[in-house]
């Protein structure tokens, strides 16, 4: 029975692949119509849309009664976003420039709102007015970063949203949100079933293998990116979702009926999570960009915070 579970678990990912895929190719077309700034459009847009795997999950994990689940795989997702996919794209695309990206404060602040989850559950559960803060983080950092780039230029947008979508392109998107969705229940139920196999908890499963999963729509972008020489587009995506990442964790905090609260400690993930935020920043900031070399250390990062947390 343990390889057929493998090859659902395998499968239900590749769906959540090419389901995301089709949801941001079909918003893209939007973008082209509404002459969308780059960088504005990956980090909201984008931001948002390709946390859709991460919603698909927590809903069905909240629903199920795991909420470990749900916390580790968007936490997971921070770490996965910046030690994982971005040190991949600065190695093979020769390093990510950053000079016109975010300001200091800006980044910081993008920080300062992924971490807080991180922050407020070591005392293992998040409440409803937790949930509320990390609403307003996100929004806080909407606004200032709205107001450095904005999400539209040249005053495009009066261009009303649906006369800029065809119904065949609402149909994929509607369609590829339906396969995301229908993904995440197998790989909550499999994640669950392997855990008890292996011996691991589900949070530990869910911050390593869930995470990664979940961010294939990240390392797609991260692919047609380098390819098509916009690394922009996909350092503004990454940003954008690990931020949408804690938007979604205190929006299904509030929805829910009571408290979210899960069993594993978060000191240590919140020290190598803060320390692994600080030297990024000292490699972004110090000649405005990652490169390579940078890169390779961020991702040896990655492999000690698995190896660490498995301890």
């Amino acid at each position: 029975m343990i390889l057929p579970g493998i090859l659902i678990y395998l499968f239900s990912f590749l769906v959540i692949w090419f389901g995301s895929r089709l949801i941001v190719s079909s918003v893209g077309k939007l973008t082209r119509k509404l002459k969308v700034s780059s960088f504005g459009f990956s980090f909201f847009v984008l931001g948002i849309l390709t946390t859709i795997p991460e919603l698909s999950v927590g809903l069905t994990a909240i629903t199920s009664g795991d909420p470990e689940i749900f916390v580790g795989n968007l936490i997971g997702g921070v770490i996965v976003i910046f030690f994982l996919i971005i040190p991949l794209l600065a190695i093979f695309g020769n390093g990510i420039k950053l000079s016109s990206q975010l300001k200091t404060k800006n980044l910081l602040l993008a920080f300062a709102v992924m971490i807080a989850p991180v922050f407020l559950v070591m005392d293992k559960k998040i409440n409803h007015l937790e949930g509320v803060i990390f609403l307003g983080l996100y929004f806080l950092l909407f606004y200032f970063i709205q107001k450095e780039k904005g999400i539209l230029d040249n005053g495009h947008g009066k261009v009303l949203f649906l006369k800029s979508f065809s119904l065949a392109d609402l149909a994929k998107i509607l369609f590829g949100i339906g396969m995301v969705f229908a993904a995440s229940r197998f790989i909550v139920e499999k994640t669950l079933y392997f855990a008890q196999i292996i011996k691991v908890s589900p949070f530990y499963l869910s911050l390593v293998a869930i995470s990664l999963g979940t961010n294939l729509p990240e390392l797609s972008v991260g692919i047609r990116s380098i390819m098509a020489k916009k690394k922009q587009v996909a350092f503004g995506d990454y940003i954008g979702s690990a931020a949408a990442n804690t938007l979604l964790l205190g929006f299904l905090t509030v929805l829910g009926k009571g408290d979210i609260v899960v069993v594993n400690g978060f000191t240590k993930l919140f020290i190598i999570i803060f320390l692994g935020f600080g030297l990024f920043f000292y490699l972004s900031r110090s000649n405005n960009d990652i490169s390579r070399k940078e890169g390779f250390i961020l991702l040896l990062l990655y492999i000690a915070f698995i190896v660490i947390e498995r301890h």
